[in-house]
């Protein structure tokens, strides 16, 4: 059975973009969505957690750097034989102060600590994806937190392609095939999840045992 492993922020987890705070199903949220497009033979392992930043710690909410999590996720999960990182959303909050060159660099480093991990078939590394988050909409209730996030939002792709080009993964522009919703700018609505689960299944499948 081929492993894969999600490793993403909020909209990995499936906020809902409506400031309830609810969460989609799990046979709507993007890697629900991924697992049925893959079909039988084939496990997606959700670990999706709000606020994750790559490499920054957040003095407002703890516990939140992937970087930190990232190996006890993978040896736990091993072995696998494709990690997908869907992060850098957080990294553009206006606290960090952060451009896309920067945060581009810090989700680069958890596919640089995936290839030291062991995790992957026969001890070795797994395959990595890198997502790059499409650009955010109107922002409401996140305006004053993501202030400037949307110009940088914008410039992420070109950086996120070479980073993973420069080892090896499989790049894919989320941007192109979803965007988020004007509910709160930021997180996206069913029917994109539904959308990115179809084409992230169609990018890997031929690089799955």
């Amino acid at each position: 059975m081929a492993v894969i492993v999600a490793f993403g922020d909020s909209n990995t987890w499936g906020s809902i973009p409506d400031g309830s705070g609810g969460r989609h199903p799990p046979d709507v949220r993007w890697p629900g969505a991924l697992a049925r497009a893959l079909g039988p033979g084939h496990r997606v392992i959700e670990e999706g957690l709000g606020g994750r930043t790559a490499v920054l710690d957040d003095p407002y909410e703890p516990h939140r750097r992937g970087l930190d999590y990232l190996a006890p996720c993978l040896m736990s999960h091993r072995p696998l034989d494709l990690l997908i990182v869907a992060l850098g959303c957080n990294d553009m909050k206006a606290r960090f102060g952060q451009g896309p060159s920067d945060i581009a660099l810090g989700v680069e480093r958890l596919l640089v600590a995936a290839k030291s991990l062991g995790a992957g078939p026969g001890g070795g590394a797994p395959k990595s994806m890198l997502i790059c988050p499409p650009p955010l909409a109107r922002l409401t209730g996140f305006a004053d937190m993501f202030a400037g996030a949307t110009e940088k939002s914008r410039a992420l792709a070109p950086y996120y392609r070479a980073a993973a080009e420069r080892h090896g993964a499989l790049f894919l522009d989320a941007g192109a095939h979803v965007r988020c919703s004007d509910g709160d700018g930021i997180h996206w609505e069913a029917s994109e999840h539904l959308k990115l689960g179809a084409v992230v299944a169609a990018a890997i499948a031929p690089h799955l045992p």
